[in-house]
C-alpha cells in the first residue's frame, strides 16, 4: 500500500503522541523533536490505546496499565523481544503520511 495522509504536522506538537485512523487503521502517532514515528495503536498486554498515552522523550507509556514503548522501534521497554507494529512516515510539506502496509 503507497503512504496515505495521516496528519497535518500542526496536528501533533513535538512530544505529543495521538491516536490516528490510517486507512481504517489505529496507529500511535508522534512527534519526537519534529520527526514523526508511527506504530501500533494497541498496547499489547490490554489492548490500550497508545495514541492516548503520554510521551516522554521517545517512549509513549500506555494509559491503562503503564506499559512502556519505544516509539522509534516499536519496542516495549521492559522487554525489547515483544513490541508493536512499526510504519515509516513521510513528511510532505506541512502533513505526515504513513505507509500500513
Amino acid at each position: 500500500m503507497p503512504f496515505v495522509l495521516a496528519a497535518k504536522i500542526a496536528d501533533v506538537p513535538i512530544s505529543a503522541v495521538h491516536e490516528i485512523q490510517v486507512a481504517g487503521i489505529a496507529i500511535a502517532l508522534a512527534n519526537v523533536g519534529g520527526k514523526f514515528f508511527a506504530i501500533s495503536n494497541t498496547c499489547l498486554h490490554r489492548g490500550g490505546p497508545l495514541g492516548q498515552g503520554s510521551l516522554q522523550d521517545k517512549i509513549v507509556t500506555c494509559p491503562w496499565h503503564g506499559w512502556e514503548y519505544d516509539v522509534t522501534t516499536g519496542k516495549l521497554v521492559q522487554n525489547p523481544s515483544m513490541g508493536v507494529a512499526c510504519y515509516p512516515t513521510q513528511v510532505r510539506g506541512e502533513e505526515v503520511f504513513v505507509d500500513v502496509a
